[in-house]
């Protein structure tokens, strides 16, 4: 439960400053395979941004716990993201 507040309340940080409330697509997709996609694809995903090994590697543990949660609450606090963004995108 705390792993997914902190999640939202960043999210909200990021999409909603008002210097730039457009939501990058990027960020959108990485925080989407994030919650929902498996490893090997999220690892892929991951690579475009050609982020050194041990940030891949952190993130790598944090998504274990991440897939932790079920699956039906993973897919809630994706929904209520992309209505976040839409928000942050008006």
């Amino acid at each position: 439960m705390r792993l997914s507040v902190c999640l939202l309340l960043v999210t909200l940080a990021l999409c909603c400053y008002r210097a730039n409330a457009v939501v990058c697509q990027a960020l959108g997709s990485e925080i989407t395979g994030f919650l929902l996609a498996g490893k090997p694809v999220f690892k892929i995903q991951l690579a475009k941004f050609k982020a050194p090994l041990e940030a891949v590697t952190a993130k790598m543990e944090v998504k274990k716990c991440v897939d932790l949660m079920a699956y039906e609450n993973r897919v809630l606090i994706t929904k209520t993201l992309g209505k976040i963004a839409e928000k942050c995108d008006r």
